[in-house]
């Protein structure tokens, strides 16, 4: 299926059309999930052969940025899905010709109708493919801007509970760390995926920047891909800062967790140094030879009980004034 949409007083306005029949007057045609055969109508009449799938999966820059009679190919790396907390990678491909834009795509990232509903307000956008195609591109960049903000609190969030969070216990601090291990996974995952995004997207400004040079494209066009570029840069050098705090808190996690083990591990190494003393007096006293001097005496008894309690008690108190407890 498609959509397509013209511009009346700088608004979007959708406008009715079928596969082979396209009034002039459309500016923009939204491909989502062809149908068989529908792409291939659409090429026939607008002249302008359209990516498939598996050209769109490619990952050579040369086959997503390339220019074929005077028709820009360009196909970019989008988030989707984040709001479902599963996100995902899905690829759309722009095909801008001077007349019309084109996008083809099998996904719906939430940037396509955060600009659909935006554009469709009076002065929302110019009546050109390329005031369509950066008006759209601003809308993903700040999407991803809007999500990597959202993942820098919740990293913030994490980082107070790791070292600023009173535990209750080993257990309490198990589930913690656990938790907070999850928490760090998933946003370094999202992290990862909105830097190839943002990679992929810098890719195609750099080269829609270079394909529009010396074309009669309007100031604030130029003006918005500049400053597109710059906040995708930034926003890039933001992921890899996110990265890295992400894997300080993951190794200072693990270090927790560690120095958790450690201590209850020691208190069992403790407990077989406290109770083998009195272990081995009461070894002493269970062989029952005849000849041992202790047998007959009334007080063998009370004395091993004695001899046991001070010899695992006085260990401990060693232990604790040394401060290994």
């Amino acid at each position: 299926m498609f959509n397509a949409y013209g511009v009346e007083n700088e608004a979007l306005v959708r406008i009715e059309a079928t596969a082979d029949a396209v009034p002039a007057n459309v500016k923009w045609v939204d491909l989502f999930q062809p149908v068989q055969g529908e792409d291939k109508l659409l090429e026939k009449c607008l002249g302008i052969e359209i990516p498939t799938r598996e050209e769109m999966l490619e990952i050579e820059p040369s086959s997503r940025l390339y220019v074929d009679h005077g028709v820009r190919y360009m196909t970019a790396t989008l988030l989707c899905n984040t709001e479902l907390g599963a996100p995902k990678l899905t690829q759309i491909s722009f095909v801008l010709s001077p007349t019309r834009l084109i996008t083809v795509r099998y996904d719906t990232p939430k940037p396509i109708n955060l600009f659909l509903n935006r554009a469709q307000k009076p002065g929302a956008v110019q009546a050109t493919p390329e005031a369509i195609m950066t008006g759209l591109l601003d809308t993903i960049v700040d999407r991803i801007a809007d999500i990597l903000e959202r993942v820098g609190e919740e990293i913030e969030q994490a980082s107070s509970r790791i070292f600023t969070g009173r535990h209750t216990g080993a257990r309490a601090a198990s589930e913690t760390f656990q938790d907070v291990l999850q928490t760090l996974g998933t946003k370094g995952e999202l992290v990862s995926k909105a830097r190839e995004s943002l990679v992929s997207i810098n890719r195609l400004l750099l080269f829609l920047a270079t394909e529009i040079e010396g074309n009669k494209v309007s100031k604030d066009v130029r003006a918005l891909l500049k400053s597109q570029n710059r906040d995708a840069e930034s926003l890039t050098q933001h992921c890899d800062s996110l990265a890295n705090k992400i894997t300080f808190l993951l190794d200072a996690v693990l270090g927790l967790i560690g120095i958790e083990q450690n201590n209850i591990v020691k208190i069992f190494a403790v407990l077989s140094v406290v109770f083998m003393p009195p272990t081995l007096v009461g070894t002493i006293y269970g062989m029952n030879f005849k000849m041992m001097p202790e047998l007959g005496w009334e007080l063998g008894y009370p004395m091993a009980m004695t001899l046991m309690l001070f010899s695992g008690v006085l260990p401990y108190l060693w232990f604790r004034k040394k401060g290994w407890l």
